[in-house]
């Protein structure tokens, strides 16, 4: 019998994909054969990290337990002071699908010697440089698996919404569970909501209505206006589709009809397409934002750019990343990323001195742009086309809905007049932006901003809106050099 004070403590790691769980398998089955493997190889499972239904293949879904593992590796040790020498799971595939996940994984497990890493096929030597490489290669070729699956996928939503198939995942409000068949009683309802709206009735009243009513979503939540004005504005209540964001058409330019029952007409819902646009403001993005997506730590990640010439002449343009540097001021360096990671590796500065450099030039640069702020004040010079547009399809829709043009008339030239209309709208919403970020640029941004009045993602917003990116030129000579800051190239945005 084996003493468990002679087996190497490892941690365990396993990760179920929404997939797999539906086909029957769990965490449990991970488990096992890790438990098994555990056994076969002489190692102790000492804790379990688990991440159930998160993807390893997305940038932007964070894995709590792959990161609490890897802080475990790096330590050695887990919380409650309990050693760790290694990692065991089930296969590579179900640890990271992504190079830079790879390499931390590595990093945190070979940060001291003798450290094991297992899967169930036996141990494996991350330390041997031939073994890591395979096993980069092996995220490389799973990364480029995930992408054929994404753009078969996204070819078959083409293809089904082409074809006018309904889609998966839970029934849509009004329909049966095929999501075909009308559901009489919800039918009804989005029918008398749909036509309430056209003639002027608010979203409010008609959901006071509906709360009296005890009317609830197909989830059994009580409804929300926007989830409301979202159900009303589907195509799907007519009979088309829409995919990524655009009605399906056929060659001609005409919708095409889906293969489940309408609850409304064309005209109807053409109706409340032309309302519902009308009230779309242009202050807003579709996202409701007007910072980063997700506000990174420091003020220049993404912006900063690798000037390093290449091979070929061109320069490596890579973003900068920032890695901690306890030894220098400021405790962060901006650097490329590794050439495994698209970078050259060849440009590293002070962050700090960086940020100082970047800041004051940001800042010179706003305020001479609000002396002449009067050019950015200037009326948006595309209002004139984009009412004639509006008023002309208005009354394009009107003509059709009371049968005096054809189909064949009516789509393709409204097609093409919505087309212009989004992108007349878009410049009109960019132009807002510009003008609501202006005006934030007071007599006293500078106060503001080291006062630290103005939060990181309205620096950062600032700086976007006068700076393209700050190509990093390399320092050449090999060794430390002192900071040179004309070696940081801005590229400015022209007014």
């Amino acid at each position: 019998m084996n003493n468990d004070d002679q087996l190497v403590p490892v941690a365990a790691y396993a990760r179920i994909s929404a997939d797999l769980a539906r086909d029957g398998h769990g965490v449990e089955d991970q488990h096992k054969v890790n438990d098994e493997t555990a056994v076969r190889l002489g190692l102790k499972i000492v804790h379990y990290y688990t991440d159930n239904d998160l993807s390893a293949a997305k940038a932007d879904v964070v894995r709590p337990d792959f990161e609490a593992m890897l802080k475990v590796l790096r330590a050695g040790r887990l919380p409650d002071g309990q050693t760790v020498r290694g990692a065991i799971v089930v296969a590579d595939d179900r640890l990271v699908r992504r190079v830079g996940d790879y390499e931390r994984f590595v990093d945190a497990l070979t940060y001291e010697d003798g450290r094991i890493y297992a899967d169930s096929k036996g141990i494996k030597d991350l330390y041997n440089e031939d073994v890591e490489s395979m096993g980069l290669f092996g995220v490389v070729i799973a990364k480029a698996e995930v992408r054929k699956i994404k753009r078969r996928t996204r070819r078959s939503h083409r293809r089904r919404a082409e074809l006018g198939i309904p889609v998966g995942g839970k029934r849509p409000f009004g329909w049966d569970d095929d999501k075909r068949t009308l559901r009489s009683e919800e039918a009804e309802l989005l029918a008398q909501a749909a036509r309430d709206v056209i003639a002027g009735k608010s979203l409010h009243s008609i959901l006071a209505k509906w709360r009296e009513e005890g009317v609830c979503t197909v989830h059994g939540n009580e409804w929300k206006s926007r989830a409301l004005k979202l159900a009303l504005w589907n195509p799907r209540l007519c009979g088309w589709r829409k995919h990524n964001g655009e009605l399906v058409r056929d060659a001609d330019g005409i919708p095409i009809v889906g293969r489940w029952e309408p609850i409304i007409t064309p005209k109807e819902w053409m109706a409340i397409d032309a309302l519902f646009s009308s009230r779309v403001g242009p202050n807003f993005k579709a996202d409701g934002t007007i910072t980063d997506y997700r506000t990174p730590s420091h003020l220049l990640t993404g912006i900063l750019r690798c000037g390093k010439p290449k091979e070929d002449g061109q320069i490596c343009n890579a973003p900068l990343r920032v890695s901690t540097r306890p030894d220098l001021s400021g405790g962060y360096i901006y650097q490329c990323q590794s050439r495994s990671m698209g970078g050259c590796g060849g440009s590293a500065r002070n962050g700090a001195k960086v940020d100082d450099y970047v800041t004051e030039a940001v800042l010179a640069k706003l305020e001479e742009r609000k002396a002449a702020k009067k050019k950015i004040d200037a009326e948006w010079e595309g209002e004139e086309e984009l009412d004639r547009l509006t008023k002309k399809q208005r009354k394009m829709l009107q003509a059709w809905q009371e049968d005096q043009i054809s189909d064949e008339l009516f789509f393709p030239e409204n097609h093409k007049m919505e087309a212009r209309i989004k992108e007349l709208r878009k410049e009109r919403t960019q132009h807002a932006l510009r003008l609501q970020r202006v005006s934030a640029v007071t007599d006293d941004v500078r106060k503001k901003w080291y006062s630290n009045e103005l939060d990181l993602a309205q620096k950062r917003a600032l700086i976007r809106e006068v700076l393209h990116a700050v190509i990093v030129l390399p320092v050449g000579g090999g060794g430390r050099r002192p900071f040179n800051p004309d070696l940081l190239v801005p590229r400015w945005i022209e007014d």
